[in-house]
C-alpha cells in the first residue's frame, strides 16, 4: 500500500480534486485490470482513449483517477480523488516507479536503442555479465531475465507498470545491472519515465517503423529522446560509423563516448578474419576470437566491450569473457542439411539488416555456391520498406522466394505485390512468390543443388509463431528448415 501523494512524486500535476493522502493498493491503466482501492491512469491512445473508461474504472473500485482531462463535475464520483496531469503517459512511468519504490535507484540500467542490433547487444551484455559472475537483469524482444530466471517477453520494451515491476524483482533478487532494449515506440510513449539510466547506447539507425512515426526525421527524434533522459553522471555510447550518431547526443547531458570499426573513436576494432566459424578481431590493442559471425556482430561486440569498460571492468577480464559469448536464438543461426547445404535463420526484417546479413554471406562464398533467400514483410507495418527488401534480396542472391512474414490483418498477396514493385525485369526472373511460408522454405531447399549452397530464411528469427488475421499459429523457421532439409531429395 502507498499513499497517493508519495507515488505522484515526479509527475507534472495541474489540478487535484480530493485528498492525495488516499491509500492506493494497486495501479492500472487498463480499466479491466482495476481492483478495489486502485489508482486508474487514463491514457489517450491511438485507437482507444482511456478517459472514456473512467466510469468503468471507478465502478470496479478505483479510489483515484489520474487523467489529462477531468470528467465533467456531474460525472465525478463523490469521495474519489481526481488528478489532472500534463502528460498521462509520463505520469504513469513516474507513478509506477514510485509504487514499486524506485527500483532503478539501486540498479545500473543500460538502455540500448537503434534499428538493428538491440536484441543481440542487450542479450550478449547479460550473457557477458553472468559469465563474469555478476547478477544482472535483461529486458529484450526475445525474453526477459531476472538473473537466470526466464520470463517470456510480449513486447520489445514492456509497458511502464510491467517494467517497474520487473525492475523491482531484479533489485530484490540482488541484481546490480540491467540491460534493456529501448524501442522507438517506448521512448516516444514515455514508458521509461521514472527510470534512472546509468547509460544509453545507440547501435545504428535506418528506415523502419514509418507506419508509426510518419517520417524518418520523426523516427530519429524518437530515438534521440532516450539520450535526453541521461543524467550528467550517466554515459552515452554511440556508433560513430553511423552518420546519425551526433544527432543522437545533441542534447545529451551525460558523458559521450563512441565506438567504430571504420573511423576514429574512443573504442576501436578491426576485423582480421570473418568466417562461418566466427570472428578474429583486433580490439583495443588485443586479439579477440569470437563465436559470432559477420561485420555487424563485430560492431555489436565492440559496443558490448565499450559498455563493460564504461561500467568499470578491466580490459582483459572483458575480452576473456567476450570470446565465450554465443549468439542469441534466431540471429544468424545455422542449420545444416545431411548433404551439406547450409541454412541460416536470421531476424533481419529491415532493409539494412537484410543487406548486412547477405553481405556477410557473400564474404563466405568461394565463388560457386548459390545463395537462396526466403524473405517476406510484416503486415500492418511500414509499407515503404517492402520494395526495398525485395530489391536487396534479388541483388545479393541467386534465387529469391518472396513469401509471408506475419501478415497480421493484411492479405499476404497484397504484401507480396508491394514487394515485387521493387524489382526490375531482370530481378523478377530470379524471384518466385509463395504466400505459404512453409511451402516457400520447402521450395528454397529444392533449389539447393550442391554442398555449400546457402539458404537464408530472413525476417522472423527467434519467433515461434506466424500471426494471420489476429491468430498466432505455431511456426518456427529453424524447425521448418530442418524438416524441409530432412525431406528433400539430395541432388
Amino acid at each position: 500500500m502507498k499513499l497517493l501523494k508519495d507515488i505522484l512524486y515526479g509527475t507534472r500535476i495541474l489540478d487535484v480534486i480530493g485528498s492525495t493522502h488516499t491509500a492506493i493498493e494497486h495501479v492500472a491503466f487498463d480499466s479491466r485490470a482495476v481492483k478495489p482501492f486502485g489508482l486508474y491512469v487514463a491514457i489517450p491512445g491511438v485507437h482507444v482513449d482511456g478517459h472514456d473508461f473512467i466510469p468503468q474504472a471507478t465502478e470496479a473500485g478505483a479510489v483515484a483517477v489520474v487523467c489529462e482531462t477531468l470528467p465533467r463535475e456531474e460525472d465525478r464520483k463523490p469521495g474519489l480523488v481526481y488528478v489532472r496531469v500534463q502528460d498521462a503517459r509520463k505520469a504513469l512511468g513516474h507513478i509506477a516507479a514510485g509504487f514499486f519504490d524506485h527500483p532503478t535507484e539501486t540498479l545500473q540500467v543500460i538502455a540500448i536503442t537503434g534499428t538493428n542490433g538491440k536484441t543481440t547487444t542487450a542479450t550478449l551484455l547479460h550473457q557477458l555479465f553472468r559469465l563474469m559472475d555478476r547478477k544482472a537483469g535483461l529486458l529484450s524482444t526475445v525474453e526477459n531475465r531476472i538473473v537466470d530466471r526466464v520470463i517470456p517477453a510480449t513486447h520489445t520494451t514492456p509497458d511502464a507498470l510491467q517494467m517497474q515491476r520487473l525492475f523491482r524483482e531484479m533489485a530484490d533478487a540482488g541484481c546490480r545491472y540491467v540491460f534493456m532494449e529501448a524501442s522507438s515506440h517506448s521512448i516516444h510513449q514515455h514508458r521509461l519515465a521514472g527510470t534512472k539510466l546509468a547509460g544509453a547506447v545507440f547501435t545504428n539507425i535506418t528506415q523502419d517503423h514509418l507506419d508509426y512515426h510518419g517520417t524518418f526525421n520523426n523516427y530519429i527524434a524518437a530515438k534521440r529522446g532516450l539520450f535526453t533522459m541521461l543524467p550528467a553522471e550517466g554515459f552515452a555510447l554511440v556508433n560513430a560509423d553511423d552518420p546519425h550518431a551526433e544527432d543522437m547526443v545533441h542534447d545529451c547531458k551525460g558523458q559521450v563516448r563512441d565506438f567504430a570499426l571504420k573511423t576514429m573513436a574512443d573504442y576501436r576494432a578491426r576485423v582480421l578474419e570473418n568466417g562461418l566459424n566466427g570472428l578474429h578481431m583486433h580490439l583495443d590493442g588485443h586479439d579477440l576470437y569470437a563465436k559470432l559471425i559477420g561485420h555487424f556482430n563485430a560492431s555489436n561486440l565492440l559496443c558490448i566491450y565499450g559498455v563493460a569498460r564504461e561500467l568499470g571492468f578491466e580490459t582483459l577480464d572483458v575480452l576473456t569473457h567476450l570470446s565465450l559469448l554465443s549468439p542469441p536464438p534466431g540471429r544468424f543461426e545455422r542449420v545444416e542439411s545431411p548433404d551439406g547445404v547450409i541454412g541460416i535463420v536470421d531476424y533481419a526484417h529491415t532493409p539494412d539488416a537484410l543487406q548486412n546479413v547477405l553481405e556477410t554471406i557473400a564474404d563466405f562464398r568461394s565463388g560457386n555456391e548459390q545463395v537462396i533467400t526466403v524473405v517476406g514483410c510484416g503486415g500492418d507495418r511500414d509499407k515503404t520498406k517492402r520494395p526495398l527488401m525485395a530489391r536487396i534480396a534479388a541483388a545479393l542472391s541467386d534465387r529469391v522466394m518472396l513469401t509471408s512474414d506475419n501478415p497480421r490483418s493484411e492479405a499476404p498477396e497484397a504484401i507480396l505485390a508491394d514487394m515485387r514493385e521493387g524489382l526490375d525485369p531482370i530481378a523478377r526472373r530470379k524471384c518466385l512468390s509463395n504466400a505459404d511460408r512453409r511451402e516457400a522454405i520447402r521450395m528454397a531447399t529444392g533449389f539447393a543443388t550442391s554442398p555449400g549452397d546457402i539458404i537464408l530464411v530472413a525476417g522472423k528469427g527467434h519467433e515461434t509463431y506466424q500471426e494471420i488475421q489476429g491468430i498466432r499459429h505455431d511456426f518456427d523457421d529453424c524447425v521448418e528448415l530442418r524438416t524441409a532439409f530432412n525431406e528433400r531429395t539430395p541432388h
